[in-house]
């Protein structure tokens, strides 16, 4: 049965993705706002459409929609609620919910040039189409209002709204100072660590966001606020949010580490890196395996603690 917490309320969906289930959530106030919108399934609709009901709404109830972020599993659902719901969310989810053609067009551009960087073995084009294919879960729909940290939204004027980049290019965190409760979305996660995804810049003359640095940036931002309860995108509420970010950063430092251990004795590409990393999973999981890899190498590369050397062919090589 779902229930309020205050004026929050969980829904959890179910997800096709290794993560599992997803949370969004109704927020009763002087507008009724749903946060997230979970994946384009049926079974999720039809979830959905149901625990709503035992709230005692319908889809045609919500009046705004604010979005964490822009993955497929937080915004699918849009695509089937009613079309005058205003809808939320940073920039950077704008091109990924309508589908702008020239983005995606450098956007594949962005992920063979880095298969080449990185000394990725296999058919490029299907490894890109493996990569995307996640997109089909996701929505195509517009934004009808783009926020950024420190706007206010009508009817959800009591949450801060804070810039928490890393797992997502797009990822907004929302704070309420009143008794210390954010909707994190999927920058903290109480049972597993957030994977800071490697995505395109917005424009194609910006350099590649670094998202390692961009995530341990954001978790130190939370140090700034006295939070607490965290709901999350991804299981249960985090209530000791700052001594969950500690473990996560020194956890993420000991990665790193291991991976300059790696590479003591011998140059390896991110690839190589990537396929002693996760021997198990590198094929089927790329996207995430080779995320995590660059990440400790960003990281590594930002303390001086590795060097890296580039080839004639333009394959990046990694060495202390």
């Amino acid at each position: 049965m779902v229930s309020w917490i205050g004026n929050i309320a969980k829904i959890s969906l179910p997800t096709p993705f290794a993560v599992g289930d997803v949370n969004v959530y109704i927020i009763k106030g002087d507008v009724l706002t749903l946060i997230d919108a979970g994946v384009k399934t049926k079974e999720a609709w039809e979830s959905f459409t149901y625990q709503l009901s035992q709230l005692g709404y319908t889809p045609n109830d919500i009046e705004q929609v604010i979005l964490t972020h822009h993955h497929p599993d937080h915004v699918g659902l849009l695509e089937w609620l009613p079309k005058e719901i205003k809808i939320f969310g940073h920039q950077y989810c704008k091109p990924y919910l309508s589908f702008d053609e020239e983005f995606f067009s450098a956007h594949d551009q962005f992920y063979l040039t880095l298969f080449h960087e990185f000394g990725v073995h296999g058919e490029f084009a299907q490894l890109l189409k493996n990569w995307k294919s996640p997109l089909r879960f996701s929505a195509s729909r517009s934004l009808t209002d783009i926020i950024n940290e420190g706007d206010r939204i009508p009817g959800f004027e009591d949450w801060n709204i804070l810039e928490t980049l890393g797992h997502a290019q797009s990822h907004l965190s929302f704070y309420r100072e009143k008794d210390g409760t954010m909707i994190a979305g999927d920058h903290i996660l109480a049972k597993i660590s957030s994977n800071p995804l490697l995505e395109p810049p917005l424009s194609t003359e910006s350099e590649r966001p670094k998202p390692q640095l961009q995530y341990n940036a954001s978790l130190k931002k939370l140090f700034n606020y006295d939070i607490s309860i965290a709901f999350t995108g991804h299981g249960a509420e985090v209530k000791d949010v700052h001594a969950l970010v500690e473990r996560r950063l020194q956890r993420q430092h000991d990665r790193a580490m291991q991976v300059r251990e790696m590479i003591k004795e011998k140059a390896l590409t991110t690839f190589e890196i990537c396929q002693r990393l996760f021997p198990a999973v590198y094929q089927k999981e790329l996207g995430l395996t080779l995320s995590e890899t660059t990440a400790q190498l960003d990281f590594l590369l930002s303390k001086e603690a590795i060097k890296k050397v580039v080839n004639e062919e333009g394959i990046a090589y990694f060495g202390v």
